[in-house]
């Protein structure tokens, strides 16, 4: 073969002069440089912003980690911090709650030195604390076991917020503990006074017990107060650290509001029975006034009706406007001719238990019963009821559509009330629940054909 030199091959022109071809290539350049700019300040995936650091996967194998702001990455690592301490110290507070059990309650019982009254007087509602702890903390620790399973190792996923209002029945247990603590303190003291056995057993304790961490029974009493109050400070640093974007973000601070009025309500309470001692105070505005006031209507309405508090649902709750006409003059002349007073209503529903892992189960079980309660307006500090609370199982819920802007309740053989709301949706949104669980309950024919014919009989009146 006779090899030729490369300046005798014949080169096919393709048409395309030198100029272009560098005018391309510095395109391409170009353009690979402004792939790289954009990777080098790509969006971060939390907040969006484009103030990534330039880095290598030398320097950062997590590509995850690679695509956060410096900001968001500090952000991630103090929420992360923040929810273990939350779980640690709620951990720790049910490791004091079961010492106070089993190192002094026990004892004391199985020895005689203090009657099951004198127990209960200096110990309160210690076991229902333990139970509750103990079921919190267990839906806590899946949360975080279930976040490093999925390979969240900044625990993005825990949703504290959301697991706190799942349990948000467990404050009345504090406030119950909160509101005894100083008639316990004062008979321990009493006691320990006339009994030298149950002083001599302290003392030993506190020194030789090496669980007590040399801390009396007095140090360990308190440890509810310290935590119920510790709730605030914790979720306040969760919210700080969670982006506004993240999913359990509405629900922090709607738990944080919720403790904060359960903590002014103690503190109310406390006020009143006249003790001088007070839990942390937090600022007030007027929601929190609202929700104060709310919790106080609960704790009365529960009171009437002998409910327990975890099989119970509040449905709705809120101020409306009351009247009791005689009997025909609503239909035949409209409700312009009623005189309406201001009443505060709580619709109430006693609902079966289906799951004991939860204090309100997000799928409710049958409705065993449900009431309405009046309630006045505030006279000398102090709620006061209107009547007995109104059973759903013995009334019908009745609106006319010539006076679309009231509802009729009638208490089959007893009383009729016309209700309405200042604003005319959410009376129709009363009455619909109100209805809804009147016809629930009981029979719903037998108790239309019990009724007068004062509204049913009309053929206006739409049931």
């Amino acid at each position: 073969a006779t090899w030729t030199k490369s300046a005798d091959v014949e080169r096919a022109d393709s048409g395309i002069g030198q100029m272009p071809a560098r005018k391309w290539k510095n395109r391409a350049s170009e353009t690979l440089s402004s792939l790289q700019a954009w990777e080098a300040h790509r969006p971060c995936t939390d907040c969006g912003e484009r103030d990534l650091p330039v880095e290598t996967d030398l320097q950062n194998c997590n590509q995850r980690r690679a695509d956060l702001c410096e900001k968001c990455r500090k952000r991630r690592t103090e929420r992360k911090e923040s929810v273990l301490e939350f779980v640690n110290t709620e951990a720790s507070y049910g490791e004091d709650l079961r010492i106070i059990k089993e190192e002094f309650y026990l004892p004391m019982q199985a020895a005689g030195l203090l009657s099951q009254e004198q127990l209960l007087g200096i110990f309160s509602n210690i076991q229902e604390l333990i139970d509750l702890n103990e079921n919190f903390l267990e839906i806590l620790q899946e949360e975080i076991d279930q976040a490093f399973d999925q390979g969240d190792d900044d625990l993005m996923t825990v949703c504290i917020g959301e697991v706190f209002l799942e349990f948000v029945n467990m404050l009345p247990a504090f406030q119950t503990y909160c509101l005894q603590q100083s008639s316990s303190v004062n008979m321990l003291n009493t006691l320990e006074k006339e009994k030298e056995l149950l002083r001599i057993f302290l003392d030993v304790s506190q020194n030789d017990n090496t669980a007590l961490r040399r801390m009396n029974l007095r140090s360990f009493l308190i440890a509810p107060l310290q935590r119920v109050t510790k709730y605030p400070l914790l979720l306040s640093r969760i919210i700080k650290a969670t982006t506004e974007y993240h999913p359990d973000h509405s629900s922090l601070r709607e738990a944080k509001s919720r403790i904060e009025s359960h903590l002014e309500h103690i503190n109310m309470k406390t006020k009143q029975e006249g003790n001088t001692w007070t839990l942390r105070s937090f600022r007030q505005d007027s929601k929190k006034k609202r929700e104060v006031i709310n919790i106080e209507m609960r704790e009365t309405a529960l009171k009437t009706v002998g409910w327990l508090r975890e099989e119970t649902r509040f449905v709705m709750e809120g101020s409306l406007q009351l009247a009791q006409p005689p009997d025909g003059q609503w239909v035949k002349k409209g409700s312009k001719t009623l005189k309406f007073q201001n009443m505060q209503v709580l619709l109430l529903v006693n609902m079966k238990r289906v799951s004991e892992s939860s204090l309100e189960s997000a799928e409710p079980g049958p409705v065993k019963d449900a009431v309405l309660v009046l309630i006045r307006d505030k006279n000398n500090g102090k709620f006061h009821l209107l009547r007995e609370p109104l059973r759903l199982s013995n009334c019908i819920v009745s609106t006319d559509p010539d006076c679309d802007d009231t509802f009729e309740l009638i208490e089959i053989r007893r009383e009729a009330f016309v209700f309405r709301d200042s604003d005319r949706a959410r009376t129709h949104h009363w009455f619909r629940q109100i209805r809804r669980y009147s016809r629930e309950l009981g029979s719903w024919k037998k108790r239309r054909n019990a009724l007068p014919n004062i509204m049913i009989s009309t053929p206006q009146t739409r049931p």
